[in-house]
């Protein structure tokens, strides 16, 4: 699995798990805090739709850790205050830069979200559905 999609699940659905990784991880190994959670404003990218050109919207605040397993760092970068999700995040990523054993056993849990977080977005999807306006149906 590819690292932006295993943290987007940890992200969108899957916080208690990446926090239970990054406990067991932490237990085996020293896990070296190179970069405490740190709060930082970064900026967002949007492309215009027109013209394709991109622009900055604005900034949103992030936290964001730095972490070294052995040889190999890791990051956490998460959207607003949330130092404890932010480390977790550090935590698993390096342990997957360092190929740990403990990281195959995970892929049975990141199926698992990745069919929780569907789910998510079929009921979004839904939702959004349900309030949308049929014009062909409407008197003139």
């Amino acid at each position: 699995m590819k690292r932006a999609l295993r943290t987007k699940l940890l992200i969108e659905v899957g916080r208690k798990e990446a926090i239970q990784f990054a406990k067991e991880i932490s237990t085996k190994y020293q896990v070296e805090e190179i970069q405490a959670p740190t709060l930082g404003l970064t900026m967002i990218k949007m492309r215009e739709s027109a013209q394709q050109s991109l622009f900055y919207i604005g900034e949103v605040l992030v936290t964001e850790t730095k972490v070294k397993i052995n040889e190999s760092f890791g990051i956490g970068i998460v959207m607003e205050e949330d130092q404890e999700l932010s480390r977790a995040l550090a935590i698993v990523d390096a342990a997957y830069k360092e190929n740990l054993p403990e990281t195959l056993n995970w892929q049975r849990e990141f199926e698992k979200l990745q069919q929780r977080y569907q789910q998510q977005l079929q009921q979004l999807k839904c939702s959004i559905e349900r309030t949308k306006v049929n014009f062909e149906t409407m008197k003139i």
